[in-house]
């Protein structure tokens, strides 16, 4: 290949995908995970199931962006310090500017790229910057663990009578799996928000940037697998896969 093939090639990859930002591909992900299998299913789910079923694909995707934390703390200090001076005092020009980051193909799949939303997040709470905090190792955590479970579980909503079929006591492992790994991201949230309130790291930042950023962002957490709880003790107590989302 020519120098000027490999420039050509370099550039197409470099170039940025019109109308592709961050925030337009989490909601193309968000959109196509949960809508685009519908129409291949045998009935649709019940609105429990579709809630679950948005709340896994979220949670999918924060996970791969909770990995890049992990593989990418140092970026994440020096892009916080940058930022941190940038943005004092307007904290959320911060946040839109994440969001609005134009992407490419060849930063589309980049944890680095992905990672600026640790940085950024961290201008509320900068113990997100420290991989010696509760939040850094929770949600590393929860990034490397609660895939599988999230998939499984889709499986669960989208297929239940096949899921229910391959095997006597595919209820006992939903169910059990479930349970553990809603229990885990909910209390995991739980704890976090002590942590942050309790040590102060709300102090001084405007109230509308801490509920919004902060607790919303973060509740989701909690509000969900309120529900999937739910599901979970209904698959175990009737031991059947297919009624809770039909």
């Amino acid at each position: 290949m020519s120098t000027g093939q490999v420039e050509a090639s370099s550039s197409f990859l470099q170039a940025p995908i019109p109308g592709l930002t961050i925030f337009s591909a989490m909601v193309s992900w968000l959109a196509l995970t949960t809508f685009l299998p519908l129409p291949f299913v045998e009935a649709m789910p019940n609105t429990l199931g579709l809630a679950l079923l948005f709340f896994n694909n979220l949670n999918i995707l924060i996970s791969l962006i909770e990995i890049a934390l992990g593989n990418h703390i140092a970026f994440i200090k020096k892009d916080y310090l940058y930022r941190k001076k940038l943005y004092e005092g307007k904290e959320w020009q911060g946040a839109l500017a994440f969001l609005a980051q134009p992407l490419s193909l060849s930063t589309l799949f980049s944890g680095e790229k992905w990672a600026v939303m640790w940085s950024s997040y961290a201008l509320w709470d900068p113990s997100y910057q420290n991989q010696e905090s509760f939040g850094f190792f929770i949600d590393v955590g929860n990034g490397w663990s609660t895939i599988p479970t999230c998939v499984l579980w889709n499986l669960a909503i989208l297929f239940p009578t096949q899921v229910q079929a391959s095997w006597e006591h595919a209820w006992l492992l939903v169910g059990v799996l479930g349970c553990g790994s809603y229990w885990q991201v909910m209390y995991g949230t739980i704890i976090y928000f002590a942590s942050y309130f309790y040590n102060g790291r709300h102090v001084g930042k405007p109230f509308v940037e801490a509920i919004g950023f902060v607790s919303i962002a973060n509740g989701i957490w909690i509000f969900f697998p309120v529900f999937a709880l739910y599901a979970m003790i209904i698959i175990l107590r009737d031991q059947d896969v297919v009624a809770v989302f039909r």
